[in-house]
């Protein structure tokens, strides 16, 4: 069994050599280990940085594009190079679960402030419920996949994978589990938000829309009914008037309570619409997952690129010295490929 860990890079030249070095080099029940960054349209060295640590794969980005577009784009490589996605992984190894999330110890994490601890864990809360799954640490980037799940993730939003994954693994009822880690001292700031509120806007907007669609009859049935409710008490408040012989000056409430009933079915027409094309939805995701298995499993040569993006493969110098050495006696190939 092949394990590929995966690090999104952005201008990481300064840091990515402490993320690397606390990589694991042997798992027991783990065949080969192999290290993937996906440099998201860095401007530094990072990428240099990578090469003379020994990086397995690069995923070049030729421009920035966020997060979530890097995680899909790496899990897309790991997936062609043949890998099954020490505490993440052993779950998966055990046939446990499809997907591990490490929860930090955010109540102990020094660098994070009372109000973020407070978001994160009222964040954390919003997904559980939305996706039915008892992670107690939601944006968590630290996870872990096995091949299958890996195969079934989609992620439409462009701002982060972390939230939209774990609503889309509940909605699928796959196996996932939460075990505890460690991490390091922070070396920087965040570089995915620039402020709290906007960090904390953003990310209601990606469970929102995720919930919107897994979950949508549920979603709509909850508008519809608060809109019934409303227009019902009013109608109520205006038959009270009319039965005490004062209903001639109440006719606004009779025209409101009518339009938002009105409102809550029509709402709760369009629910009934949107569950459906959500089982559209599951019809071809189970298409994709299939397309995909196969595509996999019949291509595994190295010319299998990521859309616009460049893979670049890195050899070790013992490998591949005697083909192209550079000057630190390291060879590399790169690689551009198109999908059809």
């Amino acid at each position: 069994m092949k394990l590929i860990i995966q690090i999104p890079c952005y201008n990481e030249a300064e840091t990515l050599t402490v993320a690397l070095n606390d990589l694991p080099k042997h798992i027991d029940g783990i065949d080969e280990i192999e290290y993937l960054i996906i440099n998201d349209g860095s401007k530094d060295d990072t990428v240099k940085v990578a090469r003379e640590w020994g990086v397995n794969y690069i995923v070049n980005f030729r421009r920035n594009k966020g997060l979530a577009k890097g995680f899909m784009a790496g899990l897309d490589a790991c997936l062609r190079k043949g890998a099954d996605i020490e505490a993440l992984v052993r779950p998966i190894l055990n046939g446990d679960a499809c997907m591990v999330i490490g929860a930090r110890p955010i109540d102990e994490t020094e660098h994070f402030s009372p109000i973020k601890k407070k978001l994160q864990h009222f964040g954390s809360w919003v997904v559980r419920k939305a996706s039915k799954t008892d992670i107690p640490d939601a944006p968590s980037g630290f996870r872990a996949y096995s091949r299958d799940a890996a195969m079934r993730m989609n992620v439409v939003n462009e701002y982060t994978y972390t939230l939209e994954t774990i609503v889309q693994a509940g909605r699928d009822k796959m196996s996932v589990i939460s075990v505890p880690i460690r991490t390091n001292a922070e070396l920087r700031p965040s570089r995915l938000f620039s402020s709290m509120m906007g960090y904390v806007k953003r990310s209601m907007l990606t469970i929102l829309r995720a919930f919107l669609m897994y979950r949508p009859l549920a979603c709509f049935t909850c508008i519809s009914a608060v809109l019934f409710g409303i227009g019902v008490i009013l109608g109520i408040r205006f038959l009270v008037f009319a039965f005490s012989g004062d209903g001639g000056g109440h006719v606004q409430s009779l025209i409101l309570a009518s339009t938002l009933m009105l409102s809550g079915v029509s709402t709760f027409i369009v629910g009934l619409q949107a569950d459906i094309i959500a089982a559209n939805r599951k019809l071809l995701e189970d298409i994709q997952y299939r397309v995909r298995r196969m595509d996999y499993e019949l291509t595994h040569s190295e010319k299998d690129i990521i859309e616009e993006n460049e893979i670049e493969t890195v050899q070790k110098k013992e490998q591949k010295k005697a083909q192209k050495p550079d000057g630190n006696g390291a060879a590399e190939m790169n690689m551009k490929n198109k999908r059809g």
